[in-house]
């Protein structure tokens, strides 16, 4: 997977993409990560990305044209399966999504800043637009490093146990169950016995047992979303 990310300030993805599995998965060459700085497409001495909104208000609006430029200009090296904005009126990232997303060889992330973006940009450009919740970030670039990250760990052979992924929190709608380690017993703490026992069957039916009841207690709406047979897309940065 080749994943380019458009950015005005590419020093906030340095170090998401130079730790742990994001790492790992570059170094074993299943996915390359490539942070591009807007402002090498910006003319003038000032290199200026941004301006001020037609018709007033607070806030500053990037520019149509050094993204166009920076977008045509990648488009020549590779063809994109999907053009990503960060933005918070996008639909809202879930873990089938990004399930989706893994399937893909080519995606580019472009990520808001300021006031957000000129308008014609989505209308021409942008294929796809992704929120990660219903709040404000300053830029886009926090928000494209999650989804990278979730997408990235998806793919075969990043992960060491790649059975990790399937059991991870959403995969099944369900969040996933309490996780216990060394030693069994701790301060008068005890490991319940059944996952002790190494009965396969019995373990994997108290996992799921415990997924439903923790689910039931904090995400009711996840079991809710499943009775109704859909999914809610409709939530909202930059």
């Amino acid at each position: 997977m080749h994943i380019d990310i458009i950015t005005v300030v590419p020093g906030l993805l340095e170090s998401p993409f130079s730790h742990s599995i994001l790492k790992r998965a570059e170094d074993k060459g299943l996915a390359k990560i490539q942070v591009i700085n807007l402002r090498d497409y910006a003319v003038g001495k000032k290199k200026q990305v941004d301006d001020y909104a037609f018709g007033g208000g607070a806030g500053m609006v990037m520019m149509i044209e050094p993204i166009a430029r920076c977008i045509e200009a990648l488009q020549k090296e590779r063809t994109y399966d999907e053009i990503i904005y960060m933005t918070p009126d996008g639909e809202t990232f879930d873990q089938p999504m990004a399930n989706a997303l893994s399937l893909h060889q080519n995606l580019l992330i472009l990520c808001g800043h300021y006031k957000g973006i000129d308008e014609r940009v989505r209308e021409k450009y942008i294929t796809k637009e992704i929120s990660i919740g219903d709040f404000v970030l300053s830029g886009g670039e926090i928000a494209a490093a999650v989804v990278a990250d979730a997408v990235i760990r998806l793919i075969p052979g990043v992960l060491n146990d790649e059975t990790s992924a399937l059991t991870d929190s959403f995969q099944d709608g369900l969040l996933a169950p309490p996780v216990y380690t060394r030693p069994a017993n701790y301060e008068g703490m005890n490991v319940p016995e059944v996952l002790l026992s190494g009965h396969e069957a019995k373990i994997n039916d108290w996992r799921f047992e415990a997924s439903v009841r923790r689910t039931q207690e904090r995400r009711p709406d996840l079991l809710n979303k499943q009775e109704n047979g859909g999914s809610d897309t409709a939530s909202n940065e930059k």
